[in-house]
């Protein structure tokens, strides 16, 4: 039986942050959304008005799982409803508990909430590698409460597997769009003189240098580009959010996380692709290039030398992120999707009306699929 303890303030947690850093080499799709880290400068930024319950396992006296879970309000059409989830908020693709077995960690955290004072009308399990945890096993274990977690399709996204050497994958793309790639690299080649650069600092221990000049390059692009009159809230240069990817650069930075690209045309930075990294494990967080190059396809060059050099480097996956699956998929080599899981508390009256309300969407969108495999 797994010794619980759960903490709710971020400076307490801050002291596990070497044994969580310890349990990422065992984390299933580990990114750098996984790290205290990241969490640390997200809470900073966005933590107002949440509930911080991240649930701490051990066994044998020693720390096996960190499971980070958040309380947060959140609009519904039927009302505002309080939601226990993981404290990703859609930044990433994937999420889970932080250490190996993330299944059995699931459970043991779910036990443990289902015995403490219920704080949510809604437990909402996002961004699940559904062949990595099994999270309706995790959710409905719960007994004698007889949990039954509804479970829904979330995000899906274009992902490249180098595994394989860079010539095997490059070939494997189609001719067409190989000609396109170099089509586009000798159009920005006739504007001057093309270069690539690549900044990945190793962390704290012998590199901790944030190069401000690098991020400001990206920011500035990104604002000179549709990026800048952007309303979506998520963008490098969005009020909303420029502050807190800065701090995010800067703890990325720390932890060896930051994985920075920059295309130069006679030295002037044209192209960005921002993205991070952990253990082989890249993720494409944002892109950009100036207005000026858009039509001779710089964001397609850089991208062109962003995954031959990963193949150089050793990478093991590199994450487009979700979304926009059309333009990255003469990239891709397979399509990751995450799953959430649901349940809903039975003294919420909001959340069993927000239960039928998806009973009945799922039951609508199922009609379509009966009649037309009865019609066949």
């Amino acid at each position: 039986m797994a010794d619980v303890t759960e903490i709710n303030d971020l400076d307490e947690l801050a002291e596990y942050r070497q044994l969580w850093k310890s349990l990422l080499a065992g984390t299933h799709r580990a990114s750098f959304f996984h790290t205290f880290d990241w969490l640390e400068a997200y809470w900073r930024h966005f933590g107002a008005g949440q509930r911080l319950r991240v649930v701490i396992l051990r066994a044998d006296g020693q720390v096996r799982s960190i499971v980070p879970l958040v309380v947060r309000t959140e609009p519904t059409r039927l009302g505002r409803v309080k939601v226990l989830t993981f404290p990703l908020d859609y930044w990433g693709m994937f999420y889970g508990p932080i250490g190996p077995q993330p299944t059995a960690s699931l459970s043991a955290a779910m036990i443990h909430v289902d015995q403490t004072d219920r704080d949510w009308d809604l437990i909402d399990l996002r961004w699940i590698d559904r062949d990595g945890c099994d999270a309706r096993r995790a959710l409905s274990d719960r007994r004698p409460a007889g949990w039954k977690p509804r479970e829904r399709v979330g995000e899906r996204g274009a992902v490249i597997e180098l595994g394989d050497s860079w010539e095997s994958y490059w070939s494997s793309r189609g001719h067409r769009w190989r000609n396109n790639v170099g089509r586009c690299q000798r159009k920005l080649a006739a504007l001057g003189e093309v270069t690539y650069y690549r900044y990945r600092p190793q962390g704290a221990d012998c590199d901790a240098e944030p190069r401000w000049d690098l991020y400001s390059a990206c920011e500035e692009i990104a604002a000179r580009s549709w990026q800048g009159a952007s309303k979506t809230g998520t963008t490098l240069t969005h009020e909303r959010v420029r502050d807190y990817l800065r701090d995010a650069h800067a703890g990325a930075v720390r932890a060896g996380g930051v994985d920075l690209n920059l295309l130069r045309l006679d030295g002037r930075a044209v192209a960005f692709a921002y993205c991070l990294h952990l253990q082989g494990h890249v993720f494409g967080l944002r892109m950009g290039y100036e207005p000026t190059v858009a039509d001779v396809g710089a964001g397609t060059v850089l991208m062109r030398r962003m995954v031959e050099d990963s193949f150089e480097r050793g990478d093991r996956i590199f994450d487009l992120g979700p979304g926009y699956l059309e333009c990255k998929r003469p990239w891709l080599t397979s399509i990751a999707t995450s799953y959430g899981y649901r349940h809903y508390a039975g003294a919420s009256p909001r959340a069993q009306a927000l239960r039928l309300k998806d009973f009945f969407k799922d039951w609508l969108g199922k009609k379509p699929e009966a009649a037309l495999a009865k019609a066949h």
